[in-house]
């Protein structure tokens, strides 16, 4: 029987993501040329072709999900713009301090590392944050991914979109194209590293990935660009932290079961682990929102 590692020890967490259809706003990057030498065609599907996805936009659909988790206690968030900032929309960032959010960076004056987001993500004055967010790596072929780094399995694919004529001379003639990056049938995780681990953060964490899958389907929790045509419903959870490598790529083995020793440490982090780093979190939160520190 092995010994689970300290809190402390918990550096390295993975999230679970599934999704049929992903197309983020910062593109892919794509290794088109190990597959196609010169005969690419975006739309062939013997094209293997594998590639990153940035972690920009996960990033922001995490801290979304974060935010959310700390306004529904009762918390306000540390709002990630500045205050003189070209916003697209007049008086926004003013809205937002009334909807949740306080100016980035004021948390500061209560404590010295801010608010847990702050703690979190980092801010201005090259604060940085303690979570640090790596790209996923896809291919499409399953025997190459390597799930201890945080790689998925996942197809890519050029989409091309025509926006057309509505008037009936024209017999919907397209007026312009449209060219999307997307990666279906998504499954694997998302490799997160805490430079500093604290018990809030990963209560934080358990919270916002359970938040994000409770509400997958709303327009405004949902991954990346493209929602109204089905793409960024994304099921996502958080993988047990205790999983060592082997038990780790045991879980997306569609031939193997969970052992004895998996479900025992299910049970252990369930049972021990989870509500302890969650009531920290609640205990941050709370403490802050009382004005105790």
């Amino acid at each position: 029987m092995t010994r689970e590692p300290p809190l402390e020890a918990l550096t390295d967490v993975y999230v679970r993501l599934e999704c049929d259809l992903l197309v983020v706003r910062d593109s892919i990057l794509t290794d088109r040329h190990h597959a196609s030498n010169t005969n690419y065609e975006a739309d062939d599907p013997q094209n293997q072709i594998g590639g990153i996805i940035p972690a920009f936009s996960l990033s922001g659909w995490l801290r979304h999900g974060m935010e959310r988790v700390v306004q529904d206690r009762g918390g306000t968030a540390c709002h990630p713009g500045e205050a003189n900032a070209n916003f697209r929309k007049d008086d926004v960032y003013d809205r937002d301090l009334d909807n949740g959010y306080h100016p980035k960076g004021s948390c500061l004056e209560e404590t010295d590392n801010g608010c847990v987001i702050f703690d979190l993500f980092g801010g201005f004055e090259g604060v940085p944050g303690k979570l640090m967010r790596r790209p996923i790596q896809f291919s499409p072929v399953r025997a190459s991914v390597d799930y201890t780094r945080g790689q998925a399995e996942g197809h890519y694919r050029r989409l091309n979109r025509n926006v057309v004529s509505r008037n009936a001379d024209d017999n919907r003639e397209p007026l312009r194209n449209v060219e999307l990056d997307a990666v279906a049938n998504l499954d694997g995780c998302w490799h997160l590293s805490f430079r500093e681990v604290k018990p809030a953060f990963l209560g934080l964490l358990c919270e916002a990935v359970e938040f994000l899958d409770d509400n997958r389907t709303e327009f405004m929790h949902q991954l990346g660009g493209a929602r109204n045509f089905g793409a960024g419903i994304v099921d996502c959870g958080l993988l047990n932290p205790l999983y060592d490598e082997t038990e780790l790529n045991r879980i997306f083995d569609r031939s193997k079961g969970k052992t004895e020793e998996i479900g025992r440490k299910d049970d252990r982090w369930a049972d021990d682990y989870q509500p302890t780093v969650v009531d920290a979190f609640h205990e941050r939160v709370d403490a802050r929102s009382s004005k105790e520190i």
